[in-house]
């Protein structure tokens, strides 16, 4: 069985591509430009170089190599997804579309959440885009037999990702003893999945007939809340942790960005019920910790050229503290 990735570098992407290799799974990648620098492409894997939004150029590629199974991992709107179907339609036994759990309805009527909760985010751009390429899949699938499992990740990280917005930045204000800003009072919920037990829950699902017209999300089912994550987070640095609470609805006044992401995802407890891919992939379940794999990230952002600060962000941290305060 060939199975081709639409990226496969990514942070979700890297991680399923490295156990796919290790089972033996026939992986090619289809990439723009190629960056290994964080993270390294197992050996055998055969990358060719394209762009996938180029339709005159994708068209030739699928002319010339055929595959059983394709992974877009960098579709978000309603217009390429529709592209892939004509490209892609008659072709392959199982095309994968990447959404996203931040698609659920915001505010959350009701927990945990299944696959069946309603998808509905008035506040974030992005999601709405997932939700309208998941509608154009699922009619292509009942109208034409189009072959489409769909995967919704939640919040997914790797040895580069701190689990906040700001980045490094923030990590560097801790260290220096200066407030970091926690959305509301930091005890709603939120689920954090490292991207190899995520890559536990994928891989299976590459091939499997019984996935074509189902939608899955695949989360850890371990539960921190924010003021949690910031602590775990400070004590993986080795630094206290010196905080101020400040609404969402606050932040978003200063950072429309850092607002959509919280008002429209972050915010909102979240409590996922994974049964569906514990249905399909019985073998299923995070063993990953964030206590543990928040040291992976303490130890990528050691090294001094990892450690890139905005002081933009942190001025604007500042002008949120002394206004809120």
């Amino acid at each position: 069985m060939k199975i081709l990735f639409i990226g496969g570098t990514g942070i979700i992407s890297s991680a399923c591509v490295k156990l796919a290799s290790e089972q033996n799974r026939d992986i090619h990648l289809l990439v723009r430009g190629l960056s290994t620098d964080k993270r390294p492409i197992p050996a055998g894997i055969k990358i060719f170089n394209g762009d996938i939004n180029d339709e005159a150029q994708a068209t030739r590629f699928f002319e010339e190599n055929q595959f059983d199974v394709v992974v877009n991992w960098v579709a978000f709107t309603p217009d390429q997804v529709k592209r892939d179907i004509r490209l892609l339609q008659g072709k392959v036994s199982q095309y994968v579309f990447i959404s996203s759990a931040s698609a659920y309805q915001k505010p959350i009527k009701q927990l945990p959440i299944t696959e069946e909760t309603p998808l509905e985010n008035p506040y974030w751009e992005y999601s709405r885009n997932k939700k309208a390429c998941e509608e154009v899949l699922l009619k292509a699938f009942q109208e034409k037999g189009f072959p489409v499992t769909i995967v919704r990740p939640s919040h997914t990280y790797d040895k580069t990702l701190l689990p906040f917005d700001g980045g490094y930045t923030i990590v560097d204000r801790i260290l220096k003893g200066k407030p970091v800003i926690i959305h509301g009072d930091g005890t709603s919920l939120w689920v954090l999945t490292h991207h190899e037990d995520f890559a536990r829950g994928f891989v299976p699902l590459l091939g499997n007939p019984a996935a074509k017209g189902e939608t899955f999300h695949i989360t850890s089912d371990m539960l921190l809340n924010w003021n949690q994550i910031f602590e775990i987070t400070a004590a993986a640095f080795g630094a206290d942790l010196l905080t101020v609470h400040v609404p969402s609805e606050v932040i978003a006044r200063y950072n429309a960005e850092w607002g959509a992401s919280l008002l429209g995802d972050k915010s909102h407890s979240v409590i996922f019920d994974n049964s569906k891919i514990k249905t399909f992939v019985p073998d299923f379940k995070a063993f990953i910790p964030f206590s543990d794999g928040i040291k992976e990230v303490a130890a990528w952002y050691q090294y001094k050229d990892k450690q890139i600060v905005d002081h933009s962000v942190s001025e604007m941290i500042d002008q949120i503290v002394e206004d809120w305060s």
